[in-house]
């Protein structure tokens, strides 16, 4: 099952996406795609209604498709979370994961426009597979706990802007927290539907060119032990976002550090889980 938000940002629509890949609207189940909506039980209702045939159909063509979950109340972000990611930045291959926070206001709708910050020479892109919670997270006892507490899976963009964060301050959050710099979606993809979360190919394009191609498989910490280890430090709550990290082939490890420029337009994938696209012009 995937669940989606369709129209104008602030008016998105809720809605959901069966196996045949017919689109109903959720607007007579639920005002939106949210916290308060997965802690609710919101995504047995939805499956529920599926099943009776009670969900009036919709037609998404020319709608916007906004981010599939409204108003995350966090999003944590794992970096350096792929061997070969560390390597080509010139990192330590972490013995912790590195946890560091994205201002959520940073999300968006996965097909928007990305801003590149004023001033900014050095915007680069990080394809991650995304784990949204759907009921709290507190001090968990093990991997199963951690899964049973995880709503769904989507594709994001952590876009980074590495002068921001690696230079301009001992903290990385200045460089992650511009404006547009988390696009999501398209859908957010329940766990039943997306299988094991770590055999997912991920990959990435810049104007048509590959740049990024791995796998979750090479995770250093996988999902479910990133969702236990964060409960032990802070509550995760539902609606909230994990970028687990990316793997290698980010600008600042190639050859020349090809940077995004305005006009740049940038392609996502992981199986599964969709694709989403950006163009990216000046702030």
């Amino acid at each position: 099952m995937k669940l989606l938000r369709l129209g104008a940002p602030g008016a998105e629509m809720p809605a959901v996406r069966d196996e045949n890949g017919a689109t109903f609207t959720l607007a007579g189940l639920t005002d939106d795609i949210d916290g308060p909506f997965l802690a609710a039980g919101g995504i047995d209702r939805v499956r529920a209604a599926l099943a009776q045939g009670s969900l009036p159909a919709v037609d998404p063509t020319g709608l916007r498709v906004g981010a599939p979950v409204a108003r995350p109340g966090k999003v944590v972000c794992i970096g350096l979370n792929y061997r070969d990611h560390a390597e080509e930045t010139g990192a330590a291959v972490p013995e912790r994961p590195v946890v560091f926070m994205k201002d959520p206001s940073t999300v968006v709708g996965p097909f928007d426009p990305v801003l590149i910050p004023r001033g900014s020479v050095k915007t680069d892109w990080e394809v991650e597979l995304a784990v949204v919670i759907g009921r709290e997270a507190r001090y968990l006892d093990d991997p199963a706990q951690a899964a049973a507490c995880i709503a769904g899976y989507a594709i994001s963009n952590d876009v980074s802007e590495r002068e921001f964060q690696l230079e301009f301050s001992a903290q990385w959050d200045i460089g992650k927290s511009c404006e547009s710099f988390n696009p999501l979606g398209p859908w957010l993809v329940t766990p039943d539907e997306v299988g094991d979360p770590q055999d997912l190919g991920l990959r990435l394009t810049v104007n048509g060119e590959p740049r990024q191609d791995g796998s979750t498989k090479n995770m250093i910490f996988d999902v479910a032990y990133l969702v236990r280890y964060l409960s032990q430090y802070m509550v995760l709550r539902p609606g909230d976002v994990i970028n687990t990290g990316t793997p290698a082939g980010v600008a600042l490890g190639l050859p020349g550090n090809p940077y995004l420029r305005a006009g740049d337009t940038v392609e996502l994938t992981v199986d599964g889980l969709g694709t989403q696209r950006q163009t990216f012009r000046n702030a």
